[in-house]
């Protein structure tokens, strides 16, 4: 599966990555583009705080009792449906996504995903019954794929490449802001006498939608999204402005320019943009897979336990007062930001396959310590044994996190951008899917089997470590575009702007120059010769 070249032998040989090397200055001394990570924080980076606010919020509210008497105690079958009723809305939309993604645009995306999530937030709110209930969190569900999806292409393809990967692991962080939020709220609603206990959490839900809808005005679209629909000079002038500060002569915008207009022209003749291209050629369906997997495996590493039924867990080892469920959820929630942001940043210095072995090893590892406790307790009544499956719990989460925030940096890096929309559909689609089915299996799993159910978990953490081995190859280095490389060999839509190719800036003034080959990379030629 493996090509003669490697992510380090491309950046090697990148001119935009040689010229990005020369620029020392670090982002908050830049005007332009402290302004754009200002506007992006609560307009893009901020989306998964809904997703993180609404996994909390279910678990704590199975710790209020007005909401538990309100609709009826619910448990088991009931409680599962309830809960993943948010996956299986989401599962609903994905479809739709690529094609608002790739047709309207990242911001559209965004700002039609936030519109549903609102909608949704009302509902649940003012919900009278179950089914009023599940209904919202199905509307609610809808909506994150398309806000969750534009954000995360607009991220990975408007940031300056030196803080691409740092930001797009925090906005996968940013879930535990979301998580934190609620787990606040519901400590401090649990204890009123009425139903705001729970609906004033519920309409908090909103807030973060709120913001994306205010401050995504004031960013600019996705460049290389301008460029695919034939709009180069206004892509041209957002990189100027944000990447070069404004200085038009920059030759690393030239080349990064020049890389993103003639690759994007190679994929879009190349493609008919239709789903049935990702299993065509072996770098797809190898893509299709890792996409997949990584959808799949961020819901099914055992995190969904404790993420949706974290009462139910530690009811397993005897934590049943409603007050102490609630503060070790809103302590967990706080460390797994702290040890999120700390993994975010660690994509600074780590492989993106180092960063992912590293992490599964450690879960699996955990998770088998936090078994073992669990039916240690389960036979002795051990108050240590009880503790110990708290500790492990919270052991666990930091090698959770360590993975957690490659999720759509490797996706958005794995795909080529006239296939990035699908790519970052099917990682939704397995991640939702995947999500969905432990919401309904978790509740029911844990009361008829209680610290035996961790046994399937324990297996498949080793699976996961397995098929990360055997299929995952490391990304960090060279360009977006200079990537497909990696996957489809000498075969890649992909102009390289090499060392000895890249345009100057003179030359990349004259943006409608398409046929005199502005920025022309001899790239049949140099990979051929690298690859022969």
């Amino acid at each position: 599966m493996a090509t003669k070249d490697t992510a380090a032998d491309l950046a090697e040989r990148s001119q935009v990555n040689y010229l990005l090397g020369l620029d020392t200055v670090p982002w908050y001394r830049k005007r332009s583009l402290r302004n754009l990570y200002f506007c992006l924080v609560p307009a893009a980076l901020g989306v998964e705080m809904t997703s993180g606010y609404d996994g909390s919020v279910l678990n704590g509210l199975q710790a209020v009792q007005p909401w538990i008497d309100y609709f009826g105690h619910p448990q088991g079958a009931i409680l599962g449906v309830m809960t993943a009723a948010f996956s299986i809305g989401a599962v609903l939309a994905v479809p739709f996504v690529p094609w608002t993604n790739d047709r309207f645009g990242r911001k559209v995306s965004i700002m039609v995903g936030s519109v549903i999530l609102l909608i949704g937030v009302i509902i649940q709110t003012v919900s009278i019954n179950i089914a009023m209930f599940v209904i919202s969190r199905v509307i609610l569900g809808m909506g994150i794929p398309f806000a969750i999806s534009g954000a995360s292409q607009l991220i990975v393809e408007l940031a300056y490449p030196k803080e691409r990967a740092v930001l797009t692991g925090l906005f996968n962080e940013s879930w535990y802001v979301g998580a934190i939020i609620a787990a606040g709220v519901t400590l401090g609603t649990y204890n009123i006498p009425n139903n705001w206990s729970w609906r004033l959490p519920s309409v908090l839900q909103g807030a973060p939608s709120i913001l994306q809808l205010i401050f995504i005005w004031w960013l600019p679209e996705s460049p290389r999204w301008l460029v695919s629909k034939g709009r180069s000079e206004e892509a041209f002038e957002i990189l100027v402005k944000y990447h070069a500060e404004g200085d038009r002569s920059s030759a690393f915008v030239a080349a990064e320019f020049a890389e993103i207009q003639e690759t994007i022209k190679l994929e879009v003749e190349s493609s008919k943009r239709k789903w049935v291209e990702l299993l065509q050629t072996r770098g797809n369906r190898r893509r299709v897979l890792i996409a997949a997997c990584v959808g799949l495996f961020s819901q099914w590493s055992g995190n969904g336990l404790v993420s949706y039924y974290l009462s139910k867990v530690l009811a397993t080892v005897g934590i049943t007062a409603k007050h102490d469920q609630n503060v070790i959820n809103l302590g967990l929630m706080c460390w797994n930001f702290i040890t999120g942001v700390t993994g975010s940043f660690m994509t600074k210095y780590m492989g993106r396959r180092t960063q992912y072995m590293s992490s599964y090893a450690a879960m699996t590892f955990f998770f088998v310590c936090w078994t073992i406790a669990s039916a240690v307790y389960a036979q002795t009544f051990n108050h240590h044994a009880a503790g110990a499956v708290v500790a492990m719990i919270f052991l666990y989460y930091p090698a959770y996190n360590l993975m957690m925030p490659l999720t759509y940096i490797y996706v958005t890096e794995v795909f080529p951008f006239v296939t990035r929309a699908k790519g970052v559909a099917i990682t939704q689609i397995f991640s939702r899917a995947g999500s969905a089915f432990n919401q309904f299996v978790n509740p029911i799993g844990l009361s008829n089997l209680g610290w035996k159910f961790y046994i399937v978990y324990d297996v498949w953490l080793a699976c996961e470590l397995t098929i990360i081995y055997l299929f995952y190859p490391e990304t960090k280095g060279p360009t977006l575009e200079e990537l497909s490389i990696l996957f489809d060999g000498p075969a890649a839509k992909v102009a390289v702007v090499t060392r000895t190719t890249s345009p100057s800036a003179t030359e990349m003034m004259d943006i409608e120059s398409d046929d005199k080959g502005v920025g022309v990379v001899q790239y049949v030629e140099d990979i051929t010769k690298a690859n022969a």
